[in-house]
C-alpha cells in the first residue's frame, strides 16, 4: 500500500510540504469517497445527520492517514523500501530513505493520526451504539498492524478490503441510523473487492522487494499470472453485486450508473492478464486500476442520491 511522492519539486528536510506529502494526499480520495457511499444509503432510507458525516469523514481521512504513514515507517524500518521497483502508484514514499524526515516522528504521527480516529469512534460508539464496536476494532488493528505483521500472513488483501472498503462503508451508515441491513451489506461489497484489488495490483512491482522483507501475499502465493487471473474475477465480482443488488431490489436503479467504468476496468484487466510479469507496460493498467476503484465507489453514491432526489 505504499505510494511514491509525485513531485518535481526538490523537497528540504522537515518541511511542511514534505510532512504534507509524507501523509500521501492525493491517495487519501479513497478513503474520501468511501464515506458518502454508506451515508448515500441512509439518507435514500430517510435518515441524515450532517454533523455525524462530516465526523464520520475526517475519523476516516484520519485512520487511512494512519495507514499512509505507518507502512511507510514499517516499511522503511525493515528496509523493504530501500529495495523496492517504484513506480507511480507503488514503492513507497521515498521520503524516509532520502533522509528527509525522522522516522521517530513519523511514527509519532501515524499512531497520533489513529488515536484520533479511536476518539472519533468511541464518541459514535457512546452514541450511536455498540453495534459500531466490532468495526472499529477490526480497523484500528488492521491499521496499526498490517504492514509489521499481517501482511506476512497472507491477509493483508482481505484486511485492506475490509478496512479500507467494506468496513467504512458500514460504519458511515451506522452512524446515520444505528445499524445494519442487507441492503448496505450488498452495498458495501463492491468497495471492499475494489480495495482489495488496489492492493492486488500494486503487489506485482513490489515481489521481489517483499519477498526479500519477509512478506507473504497472494501474489507470491499464486504467481503473478494467476494473481492476474484473481484481479479479473474481483473486478466481475464488483460489477456483478451491482447488477444483481439491482436485479434483486436490494438496490434502486440509478446504482447502474456505476458500470460506468466498466471500460476503464477492462483497460485494468487486459494489463493484469498480459503485462502481469512486464512493469513497464503494467503501469497503464495500475492507473487505470485507481480510476476504477475511485469511479465506482463515487458512483455509488451518485446513484443513490439520484435515486433518493427522483424518489425511487
Amino acid at each position: 500500500m505504499s505510494e511514491p511522492v509525485m513531485s518535481t519539486d526538490p523537497l528540504q528536510a522537515g518541511s511542511l510540504k514534505t510532512w504534507f506529502l509524507e501523509l500521501r494526499p492525493q491517495f487519501l480520495l479513497l478513503a474520501v469517497v468511501l464515506v458518502p457511499i454508506g451515508t448515500a444509503v441512509a439518507w435514500h432510507q430517510g435518515s441524515f445527520n450532517l454533523a455525524y458525516f462530516l465526523l464520520a469523514w475526517v475519523g476516516t481521512v484520519l485512520a487511512h492517514i494512519s495507514v499512509n504513514v505507518l507502512n511507510d515507517y514499517f516499511d522503511y524500518r525493515s528496509r523493504l523500501d530501500f529495495h523496492t521497483q517504484r513506480t507511480p502508484f507503488s514503492g513507497g514514499s521515498g521520503i524516509l530513505t532520502a533522509g528527509l524526515l525522522e522516522p521517530t516522528k513519523v511514527y509519532i504521527l501515524g499512531v497520533a493520526s489513529l488515536f484520533l480516529a479511536a476518539v472519533i469512534g468511541v464518541y459514535f460508539v457512546a452514541v450511536r451504539g455498540w453495534g459500531l464496536l466490532p468495526i472499529l476494532l477490526i480497523g484500528g488493528l488492521s491499521a496499526y498492524f498490517y504492514t509489521p505483521l499481517f501482511s506476512r500472513w497472507q491477509i493483508g488483501e482481505p484486511l485492506a478490503g475490509l478496512g479500507l472498503g467494506t468496513l467504512a462503508v458500514l460504519g458511515a451508515y451506522f452512524v446515520q441510523v444505528g445499524g445494519y441491513n442487507w441492503e448496505v451489506l450488498v452495498v458495501a461489497l463492491p468497495p471492499g473487492f475494489l480495495t482489495a484489488n488496489l492492493l492486488l495490483l500494486n503487489e506485482f512491482p513490489d515481489l521481489e522487494a517483499d519477498r526479500k522483507a519477509g512478506r507473504r501475499n497472494l501474489v507470491m502465493a499464486l504467481g503473478t499470472k494467476k494473481a492476474g487471473r484473481l484481479y479479473t474475477v474481483l473486478i466481475a465480482a464488483t460489477y456483478l453485486c451491482i447488477i444483481l443488488g439491482v436485479a434483486f431490489r436490494l438496490m434502486p436503479l440509478p446504482v447502474l450508473v456505476g458500470l460506468l467504468t466498466l471500460p476503464v476496468a477492462f483497460k485494468a484487466v487486459q494489463g493484469a492478464l498480459q503485462h502481469y510479469n512486464d512493469i513497464p507496460k503494467l503501469i497503464p493498467a495500475l492507473g487505470a486500476n485507481v480510476m476504477t476503484i475511485l469511479g465506482t465507489d463515487l458512483l455509488l453514491t451518485v446513484g443513490y442520491v439520484l435515486a433518493t432526489l427522483l424518489g425511487l
